[in-house]
């Protein structure tokens, strides 16, 4: 068991159902390469986490649902997790990872390309943004 997790195993014990606590422990064995073990904490913890926090941890876990080849459920997370946070760039990137792991290239692809057109500001990029949301609409909706 590496420092981080010990540190925060030490505190979990002494605040056991306290969801930044949980959050924590969750993020150190997914950090650790311990996926399993960090999805439960995640499970837990974001049932009582709000704001930016459970923004957070709604990345995580669903990140690492992808990792674990659990691709269903981890769109299912990112599905939820956007409509909460429909500003947040970061959860629409991991979506795509997710997009992109499960076999949906073409729908992953149009993701990024939104979040392009969406933040990107550049002359070239403002130039062609409606053929790059026209793109993103036309691979969003393939097969």
């Amino acid at each position: 068991m590496g420092p981080t997790i010990a540190f925060f195993e030490k505190l979990l014990s002494e605040h056991p159902d306290n969801p930044h606590v949980l959050y924590e422990v969750g993020g150190s064995y997914d950090t650790a390469g311990e996926e399993e073990k960090a999805v439960g904490y995640y499970e837990r913890a974001l049932p009582g986490l709000t704001g930016e926090t459970r923004r957070k941890c709604l990345l995580q876990y669903g990140s690492t649902l992808r990792n674990l080849e659990r691709f269903d459920e981890s769109l299912a997370v990112f599905k939820q997790a956007c409509a909460e946070y429909p500003e947040s760039d970061s959860l629409r990137v991991f979506k795509a990872l997710t997009l992109h792991a499960a076999g949906y290239q073409d729908k992953a692809l149009a993701t990024l390309l939104l979040v392009i057109a969406d933040k990107v500001d550049s002359a070239e990029i403002k130039r062609y943004e409606a053929a790059i949301r026209g793109n993103a609409d036309y691979l969003a909706n393939l097969g």
